[in-house]
């Protein structure tokens, strides 16, 4: 694969290993009976949503903009969750969908006249059990606003809710789900007998080594045994896990105690996620700080002084012109990049499987300038 005459940043999708991803989902589909649906938070790359309509059953959207992306570019289901609907989007947004989640009793009670009788409607509600590993990705906090509490819940208001939806996971495995599904069963079983279906969220890490597929497919099976429900799972970075990076240039390095390689991408504005969550990302050839012999601070040509990757060390100098790859950079980094400080959006390439690349969108300053 020669990226060397590639202008740089841009993200590199592996379509070999999408694939890979999407298979293992769908096997587990097929021997679970459930449906897997793309979440386009974690994962809306344009040229990887044919792939993905090949083999899951849909989306699942966080608004308009999302309900009306999977409409266009997967053209199968579209489930739509929002914590708030705007009046003026929700009928738009009952057109799009199959699914639509309500976060709340009155959010429900406002729309429910006004939401197409061919959609499906259903509820969010809170199992309240802190499965995730960081505060900011935990849904079931406290004083968490998504989804309704087992005190809050009002059975009255049921009249039309055909379907109930729970999310509690953050890149997780078969054994949090077994205590998140225990504890909504402990809350909400009751009304299932009311339902046509059940949405287990998203967080779901299947694709990740080690992952206990085997259980998840038991959980699955045994939940639809006992309720007769169609489930659905809605994983995000589970699709896009290991598929794709992030390709930067080493713009200069200057010295201030330590070496300090600038390159021309950013923490900030192109791997949120790393500051966010926060987590290092691994970069191709790199060790730790220590475990090799040149050690550099990579570093974002920004101008926030804290718009750092980190520090690593490689077995030979960096020199200008290199190109640093950032690995596992397809979840959760194309859907939040910004254009702060003028910073060019990275261009998005496809890593075809007969090994050509093909460019999907260039990025240029037309797009600084539309969103300023």
């Amino acid at each position: 694969m020669d990226i060397e005459n590639l202008q740089t940043p841009f993200y590199l999708l592996d379509e070999e290993k999408l694939e890979k991803n999407l298979k293992l989902l769908d096997y587990v589909q097929k021997q679970s009976g459930a449906k897997i649906l793309l979440a386009l938070k974690g994962f809306a790359f344009s040229g990887a949503m044919e792939l993905v309509g090949k083999y899951l059953y849909g989306c699942c959207a966080s608004g308009l903009y999302e309900a009306k992306f999977g409409k266009k570019y997967i053209a199968k289901e579209v489930h739509t969750y929002s914590p708030a609907f705007k009046e003026s989007e929700i009928e738009e947004i009952s057109q799009l969908s199959d699914h639509l989640v309500f976060n709340s009793f009155s959010q429900w009670q406002k729309f429910k006249k006004k939401v197409l009788k061919n959609t499906s409607c259903g509820l969010r509600v809170n199992p309240e059990i802190s499965a995730s590993v960081a505060k900011s990705y935990d849904p079931c906090a406290a004083f968490s606003r998504l989804g309704v509490t087992k005190k809050e819940f009002k059975k009255d208001l049921l009249d039309g809710i055909e379907g109930l939806h729970f999310h509690a996971l953050c890149e997780q495995g078969a054994d949090e789900l077994q205590k998140v599904l225990r504890a909504f069963e402990e809350n909400f079983g009751e009304f299932l007998h009311k339902m046509k279906w059940v949405n287990f969220g998203g967080g779901h890490l299947i694709t990740r080594d080690g992952y206990d597929v085997k259980k998840l497919i038991y959980l699955i099976k045994d939940f639809k045994k006992r309720y007769d429900l169609e489930v659905y799972l809605e994983p995000g970075e589970a699709v896009g896990w290991q598929s794709g990076v992030l390709v930067s240039t080493v713009l200069d390095i200057v010295h201030n105690q330590i070496d300090i390689a600038i390159l021309d991408t950013s923490a900030e504005a192109h791997m949120p996620d790393t500051v966010l969550m926060p987590y290092k990302a691994k970069i191709t050839g790199a060790g730790d700080a220590k475990k090799k012999r040149y050690r550099y601070q990579i570093a974002s040509n920004s101008c926030l002084a804290g718009d750092i990757m980190g520090d690593y060390s490689f077995d030979k100098e960096l020199k200008i012109g290199d190109k640093i790859i950032f690995e596992d950079q397809m979840h959760y980094t194309i859907v939040k990049n910004t254009t702060f400080n003028g910073i060019k959006l990275p261009d998005l390439l496809v890593l075809k499987k007969d090994g050509t690349i093909k460019t999907i969108k260039k990025f240029g300053y037309e797009e600084y300038e539309r969103r300023n």
